[in-house]
């Protein structure tokens, strides 16, 4: 039996999720890559902030001057957050990808994705959408 509830059987409004910050050494550079992954609006761009937004949602790139990627594959007990994104076709998506400075790393974990790096390394997924159902 589950004791997980959502908000609103609580009678309280929904959680969404409206903005998700990272870090970068060029927030400007990585701001305008995901705007091109994402189709999505850069709405700032500065040395020391970038934002991009879409579909309700804001990615925030702040500088960070000692910033590090994690380790691809990550290491025991170190890992960070990643963004999943769906897509139509992620061989024609990731080949997308590569025009804009993603790079692939050597391990894949499993099939029917693909894992690719932003231009600071950082990791990222591409994984088929469900088709729809009629």
């Amino acid at each position: 039996m589950s004791h997980t509830r959502s908000v609103e059987e609580h009678g309280k409004s929904a959680v969404k999720l409206s903005m998700l910050n990272i870090d970068s050494t060029d927030p400007a550079r990585l701001a305008e890559f995901y705007a091109a992954t994402l189709c999505w609006e850069v709405t700032n761009s500065g040395t020391n902030y970038g934002m991009v937004e879409g579909d309700g949602i804001k990615i925030g790139v702040g500088r960070i001057e000692r910033f590090w990627p994690a380790q691809w594959p990550e290491e025991a007990g170190v890992k960070r957050f990643h963004l999943d994104l769906k897509v139509d076709d992620f061989d024609e998506a990731a080949e997308g990808q590569f025009v804009i400075g993603a790079s692939q790393p050597d391990f894949q974990p499993e099939t029917g994705c693909r894992v690719l790096l932003d231009r600071d390394g950082q990791a990222f997924r591409l994984s088929p959408r469900p088709a729809a159902t009629p």
